[in-house]
């Protein structure tokens, strides 16, 4: 079990903000929580003990929680209007020292999905869902082995679909190291690149497991229809499943295949 989780929130959230500097994604609130709170409170529910959050648009939101949260450090993306989410990680490389849960800040999701992660036995696993049809899916492409091979938009890309990218993830402090040592800072500051694919690309040496989860809850919020999509449905799925025990995750793979 972990004890350490990061978040990356340094984006300025464009798409869903149109171009206003009201606030980060993460301080979007749904059901009058942020989500950012929201994730905190279910990373320390289920024995987190630190949070590191790397921020960069409107950082001095993120700034704030650490007066509520004795367990929040931040570490912040100067560059962050020029890099993209690998630079914010790869930014923590001198701070993260040990194994770590990964997640995006935009998220609103069921708790079951740290749960497993936490429970796993594997040491580096992206966690995937069944379909979610949020119309901005990432998918996500294995081998027989239930072992990453790619990442993509455009399921033309991909040989055969075996779940879609939540945005939570469980790294090795050893993998981070490893992959952090495949790029050099100028290189990820010019590429622009994200997290998952430079996991994507590195896995051909340091493979990452995928677990999926086919009936997991949760959403993305990087737009209008995202927010209106988390307010009207999977909020009151979340709410619902509060109130029942835990559905065992699934690995069957038949129904998951491309049409």
């Amino acid at each position: 079990m972990v004890k350490l989780a990061v978040i990356l929130a340094a984006g300025s959230g464009v798409r869903i903000n149109n171009g206003s500097d009201e606030k980060p994604k993460g301080f979007l609130e749904i059901d009058n929580e942020t989500l950012i709170e929201r994730s905190i409170d279910c990373l320390l529910k289920h024995k987190i003990e630190k949070i590191i959050i790397g921020t960069g648009y409107l950082s001095h939101f993120y700034e704030r929680l650490k007066e509520k949260y004795p367990n929040v450090m931040t570490q912040k993306n100067d560059f962050y209007d020029k890099t993209s989410s690998f630079y914010t990680l790869h930014n923590m490389k001198d701070i993260i020292n040990e194994d770590f849960l990964l997640l995006e800040s935009d998220l609103i999701y069921e708790e079951r999905a740290i749960t497993h992660l936490q429970r796993s036995k594997k040491k580096d696993i992206i966690l995937a869902s069944g379909r979610t049809n949020s119309q901005d899916e990432v998918f996500i492409e294995t081998d027989t082995n239930m072992m990453l091979v790619n990442i993509s938009k455009k399921k033309d890309d991909l040989k055969k679909i075996a779940g879609e990218l939540v945005g939570v993830s469980k790294i090795s402090f050893q993998t981070f190291q490893n992959v952090c040592a495949l790029y050099t800072e100028d290189d990820i500051i010019t590429r622009k690149t994200d997290y998952e694919i430079v996991f994507t690309k590195s896995s051909q040496i340091y493979p990452i497991a995928i677990e999926r989860i086919d009936d997991l809850v949760w959403t993305e919020i990087d737009n209008q229809h995202h927010l209106h999509r988390a307010i009207n449905l999977i909020l009151p799925k979340l709410k619902n499943k509060e109130c029942v025990p835990s559905i065992p995750c699934s690995s069957d793979l038949e129904h998951f295949l491309r049409d």
